[in-house]
């Protein structure tokens, strides 16, 4: 199956990952439902279309990275907390918005954990700022071009990378995230390097080096 690409967001993707972790991306198309595997399938029975058909893109774009690291045709099912189960030695992430899906990956030698997450390069809702950020972000909004949107990108890609190691649920305000020094801050005290991508969509990637 041929990957759709955003030209000026795969160019701007290249620029995104730190050695050590792949990333691509696919522009989410009519069909892509099919590509889920029989063992991912199942947890999308209930599913919209749209959404079974965005979460086969993205499992496209992941399967594109694994074979780049020798795993071949890897069936990637949905854990009970919700994430990907990965291959042994492999760490990784997806995640789409209404148009793109992109993916992360990594080995497990060199990373604990890694998240990605992707939103429309639009500023946030007013009404959501608050539920969205802290008191200290909202007193550095001037570092969110997007007034908003940046934190929250970063704060679903900050999740997503300590969750399969903490098992613990976190909500907007426990992950504080300090645009200039890339860094996003849990309540338990753990810090995740973030890097940022702007083009036609925000894309946040966080990282936890072993």
């Amino acid at each position: 199956m041929a990957l759709a690409h955003d030209q000026e967001l795969g160019l701007s993707l290249r620029t995104l990952a730190p050695p050590g972790i792949i990333i691509g991306h696919r522009l989410i198309t009519a069909g892509d439902e099919h590509a889920l595997l029989p063992e991912e399938a199942s947890a999308f029975e209930r599913s919209a279309v749209r959404v079974r058909r965005a979460s086969g893109a993205a499992r496209i774009v992941a399967r594109a990275l694994l074979h780049r690291l020798g795993h071949e045709m890897t069936a990637l099912p949905k854990s009970h907390g919700g994430a990907p189960i990965w291959p042994t030695g492999i760490v990784g992430s997806l995640a789409h918005d209404s148009r793109v899906a992109v993916a992360a990956i990594g080995t497990s030698e060199n990373l604990e954990g890694v998240g990605i997450d992707v939103e429309p390069a639009e500023i946030l809702s007013a009404d959501l700022l608050h539920l969205v950020t802290t008191p200290r972000e909202r007193a550095r909004i001037e570092s969110d071009p997007y007034r908003g949107r940046l934190f929250f990108v970063a704060k679903e890609a900050a999740y997503k990378a300590v969750y399969p190691l903490d098992h613990a649920f976190l909500g907007h305000q426990d992950v504080e995230i300090d645009l200039t020094a890339q860094e996003a801050t849990l309540r338990s005290g753990r810090v995740v390097k973030l890097r940022f991508c702007i083009s036609t969509h925000l894309v946040a990637l966080a990282f936890l080096p072993s």
